[in-house]
C-alpha cells in the first residue's frame, strides 16, 4: 500500500493566511450598519470586535495577512494536522475516486475551530481585553474559544443554543472546564433572551439567538470585553485558511490535486478554510476544480434560501450582511448537528456561490448518520455529526465515480470528531433519529419576516 499520512514539519507551517478577497472578481457588497444602514467601518466594527480582526474583515487588497508569531508559536502544538489517504473508505465503497480527508480532529479541543480562536483570543489579549464572549452550537466553538481565552489570562462567557446544552452534556463539561460560563440560550440574562422567550416560552435557540446575547453581553459589558465569531465572518474564514494552504502541500506531496473540495457548511468557516486556498487557483488560473458545501436539509440556506441583506442574528444586533438567507428569524429543526444550525452564509462565500465557483448540497440527518457510521468502520475515526454531512457527499461522489468508472480525487475537511457526540450516535443506532427537511412554507413565513 502506498503512503496513507501526509505531514508537514513545523518550518513549513503557514506564516501567513490567505485572504480571497482581494481576488474575487466580483467583491462581496458591503455589510450595513444596522441603525445608520450605512457601509461598516472599522470604527463601528470594533465596538464589537478586536480592532485587528476588523481590519482583516474589511480587507479587499491584501493577498495575504501574516500570521503573528505567537498564534503560529500554538498552532505547532497541533499543525500541520494529517492529510489522509482514506483507502479503507475507498475499498468499502469499491470505488476507483482516490479520497483524501484533512484530519482537523487533532487538535486540543477536538475540532477546527481552534485555528481561529487562538488568533481572535490573541489579538483581544494585545488590546488589554480581560473578558470576550461567545456564541456556540454544538460546543466545538465555544470549547476553543473557552480554551484560548484561559491561555491568554481572560475571563469568557458562552452562550449555547439550549437544544445543544440539553443533547451535548460533554461539551459543556469541556468548556466549564476550561473555565467558562456556559448560559443555555435563550436565557433571561439579556434583553434579547427575554423577549424571545416572551414571544415563545418553549423556544429551543438557534445560532442566530446566542450570538444576539453574546453580542448584547459584550455591548453592556462597561469595558474590556470583546464578542468573538466562530464562523460567517470573512476574518474567521481568513484564520481557517491555515487548513487549505498546508492540504495543497500535502496534496503536492501526494503527487495529485483535487478534482472535488467537500466540506460542511454551518456559516463557512471549515468550508472557506479548506476550499479558498485552491479556490485561487480556479479563480487565477482557471484551475478545474468543484466545490461542494454540504448543510443539512433541515437549514438549507445555500440550496433554497434567498440573497439578500440580513442580521446575523436573531435580535438585530449584528450588521447586515449580504447572504443567501433563511431569515434571521428561522428556527431549524433540533438536529443533532449543531454547529449546521444557522439561518445564513458568509458574504463572501454567499457572492461566491452567486458568482457560480460553488455549489451547494444538502443532506438529510439519518443519511449524515449512516455515511459516519460507515466511515468509522472503515477508517476508525468517529466524525462529529456536522462532518458527516460531509462524509455523505463525499461517499455520493465516490460512488458516481464507480458508476462511471472515473478515478476523480476527492478532498474533504474532516472537521472534527464525535467523541462527545455518542448520545446522538446512540440515538441514531436505536432507530430514535428521524429527517426532518424544511418545509417550503417554514421557509416563506421566516423570509417575509422584515
Amino acid at each position: 500500500m502506498k503512503q496513507k499520512r501526509f505531514f508537514l514539519s513545523e518550518d513549513e507551517i503557514p506564516r501567513r493566511w490567505y485572504n480571497i478577497q482581494a481576488d474575487m472578481p466580483n467583491k462581496p457588497l458591503p455589510m450595513l450598519d444596522p441603525v445608520t444602514r450605512e457601509p461598516v467601518t472599522v470604527e463601528s466594527l470594533s465596538k464589537i470586535f478586536a480592532l485587528e480582526c476588523c481590519r482583516q474583515e474589511l480587507n479587499l487588497t491584501d493577498r495575504w495577512i501574516d500570521i503573528p508569531d505567537e498564534v503560529r508559536e500554538m498552532y505547532k502544538y497541533y499543525r500541520s494536522t494529517p492529510l489522509v489517504r482514506a483507502y479503507g473508505l475507498e475499498k468499502a465503497l469499491d470505488t476507483p475516486a482516490h479520497i483524501y480527508f484533512k484530519n482537523e480532529s487533532v487538535s486540543p479541543v477536538g475540532s477546527h475551530k481552534l485555528n481561529s480562536a487562538l488568533a481572535q483570543a490573541w489579538y483581544c489579549k494585545q488590546e488589554g481585553v480581560t473578558n470576550v464572549t461567545t456564541e456556540t452550537g454544538a460546543g466545538q466553538w465555544g470549547t476553543a474559544l473557552a480554551y484560548s481565552a484561559r491561555l491568554f489570562g481572560m475571563d469568557s462567557a458562552v452562550y449555547q443554543v439550549k437544544v445543544s446544552y440539553e443533547q451535548k452534556p460533554y461539551r459543556r463539561n469541556m468548556m466549564q472546564v476550561f473555565g467558562a460560563q456556559v448560559t443555555p440560550s435563550p436565557s433571561m440574562s439579556t434583553r434579547a433572551g427575554k423577549n424571545i422567550l416572551t414571544v415563545n416560552p418553549n423556544h429551543q435557540g438557534s445560532l442566530g439567538t446566542a450570538i444576539s446575547e453574546a453580542i448584547e453581553l459584550a455591548l453592556n459589558t462597561p469595558e474590556k470585553c470583546k464578542y468573538t465569531l466562530g464562523s460567517t465572518m470573512s476574518h474567521v474564514s481568513l484564520h481557517q485558511t491555515v487548513i487549505g494552504l498546508e492540504a495543497e502541500k500535502q496534496m503536492e506531496a501526494a503527487g495529485e490535486y483535487p478534482d472535488t473540495i467537500i466540506a460542511c457548511f454551518g456559516g463557512g468557516s471549515n468550508f472557506s478554510g479548506i476550499a479558498f486556498p485552491f479556490m485561487r487557483h480556479t479563480i487565477l488560473e482557471g484551475k478545474k476544480t468543484e466545490y461542494l458545501a454540504v448543510e443539512p436539509s433541515s437549514c438549507p440556506k445555500l440550496t433554497r434560501g434567498e440573497f439578500r441583506y440580513d442580521f446575523g442574528d436573531e435580535a438585530g444586533y449584528t450588521p447586515l450582511i449580504p447572504m443567501y438567507t433563511l431569515g434571521h428569524k428561522f428556527i431549524p429543526a433540533n438536529i443533532h448537528a449543531g454547529g449546521l444550525r444557522y439561518h445564513g452564509a458568509g458574504g463572501v462565500v454567499s457572492q461566491l456561490l452567486k458568482d457560480g465557483y460553488i455549489k451547494g448540497v444538502d443532506i438529510d440527518q439519518l443519511d449524515s448518520f449512516k455515511a459516519g457510521v460507515e466511515f468509522a468502520k472503515a477508517e476508525g475515526i468517529i466524525p462529529a455529526p456536522e462532518s458527516c454531512h460531509a462524509i455523505a457527499a463525499t461517499v455520493k461522489e465516490a460512488l458516481k465515480c464507480r458508476e462511471s468508472g472515473e478515478s476523480k480525487v476527492i478532498l474533504f475537511n474532516l472537521t472534527g470528531h464525535g467523541l462527545m457526540d455518542m448520545s446522538s450516535y446512540d440515538q441514531y443506532l436505536s432507530g430514535n433519529l428521524i429527517n426532518i427537511p424544511a418545509g417550503d412554507k417554514e421557509i416563506k413565513k421566516y423570509l417575509e419576516i422584515e
